[in-house]
């Protein structure tokens, strides 16, 4: 379980880890009593599990209590990558010397755990691993010995802290493993690790995800940061329906059975995609083995409700449920739909009863619907069909 900003906070709090005084609130005017009890200028940052919330308008300083009710006016409510804003944390606004990027994480490739440690914290750590691999510090650290002080310490060596903060980190490190291994977490992030002018070291901001398979052990925890979502929300609208979503960035609407069906449709419609204006995916969804009509409806309906979505692509290999029940579920979801299916879609089916598949979609003759044989061919086509509907 992916945990916000403020959630993330309060375990680090609670395991010794600095942080700034700060509320969660979720009406504008209670900004104001948050800010005047801080009685300082406040940041207003966004309570969503997505990143890019800065560039999306969703983080804003505020100087005086009226400008908090003003700036948490403006970010609730507001769409982050199909993320609707219900909550902003208002926190202790801080003038940063130096920014540092520390995390933890499970390493599954190894069947380990990472140690992530870099002096340049602040931009998103992909594009440091991209543009300065050299920068990020890569630390295995075994799961029987963890992270102790020794440990810790050769951690932020490895990242190149600098020396009269290094004790601090080192403190900080050791904290964030006890976040890290008591609560069962598989990601500890702070980025960044801020140095104030007056030399303090404090997270200013994190990510924590929690082991779902631990959640028998830890039900206080999960139950007091369980999400409360909103209709409007993609991904709890999705996870209400017992769908396997996840909201991209791209243009193209994702449909398919099976995860690795799925992921090979995402690099397919992406590579197409440098074709036709750039166009990416815009979801991940896999709806199982049983595509029925109901299925299929309520995957169409998450995904259409998309913006940013311009086609939807349907991807299934018929096996245990056959393609002529996969179509027959398609042509039952369109009726059910109705006027919201407004988007073109193009279906892609193998496997188990082909033929019968195409031809319960020919006779059916819908307006937006196109069957194309291949895989490469339909994302070529979903992609062709995204950029001109931009």
């Amino acid at each position: 379980m992916d945990l916000m900003e403020y959630q993330a906070k309060e375990l680090f709090a609670k395991h010794g880890v600095p942080v700034l005084p700060g509320e969660t609130v979720d009406t504008a005017e209670a900004a104001r009593a948050v800010a005047e009890r801080i009685g300082k200028p406040v940041v207003v940052k966004a309570q969503v599990k997505t990143g890019g919330r800065g560039k999306a308008g969703g983080v804003k300083l505020a100087a005086t209590p009226d400008e908090a009710v003003e700036k948490a006016r403006g970010i609730l409510g507001l769409d982050i990558k199909g993320h609707i804003v219900h909550k902003v944390l208002v926190t202790e606004a801080s003038d940063i010397e130096t920014e540092y990027y520390v995390s933890f994480l499970l390493d599954r490739a190894n069947r380990a755990y990472l140690a992530m440690c870099s002096a340049e914290g602040g931009m998103e750590i992909e594009q440091l691993a991209v543009e300065r691999p050299e920068a990020l510090a890569r630390v295995a650290v075994d799961p029987v010995e963890g992270v102790d002080e020794k440990k810790a310490r050769e951690i932020a060596e490895a990242g190149k802290i600098p020396a009269d903060v290094i004790d601090e980190v080192t403190r900080i490190l050791v904290s964030m493993w006890k976040v890290f291994v008591e609560e069962e977490a598989t990601l500890v992030e702070i980025n960044p690790l801020c140095r104030t002018p007056d030399g303090r070291i404090v997270a200013l901001d994190g990510k924590v995800t929690l082991d779902g398979n631990a959640e028998f052990r830890h039900e206080d925890v999960f139950t007091a940061y369980a999400d409360v979502v909103a209709d409007d929300d993609l991904e709890g609208r999705a996870k209400k329906k017992g769908l396997n979503y996840v909201k991209l960035d791209g243009q193209v609407g994702i449909i398919g059975n099976g995860a690795g069906l799925v992921m090979s449709t995402l690099d397919v419609v992406a590579y197409a995609g440098e074709n036709h204006g750039g166009v990416k995916p815009a979801n991940f969804l896999d709806i199982g083995g049983g595509a029925s009509a109901q299925v299929m409806a309520d995957g169409l309906e998450i995904i259409l409700s998309d913006p940013d979505v311009r086609s939807v692509f349907v991807n299934v290999f018929g096996g245990i449920t056959s393609c002529d029940a996969v179509a027959n579920g398609i042509v039952q979801a369109l009726e059910m739909l109705g006027d919201k299916e407004t988007k073109p879609l193009v279906v892609r089916l193998d496997g188990n009863n082909v033929e019968e598949g195409h031809r319960i979609l020919e006779e059916a003759k819908h307006p937006l619907v196109t069957v194309v044989d291949t895989m490469d061919g339909a994302a070529d086509k979903a992609a062709e069909l995204a950029n001109k509907g931009a």
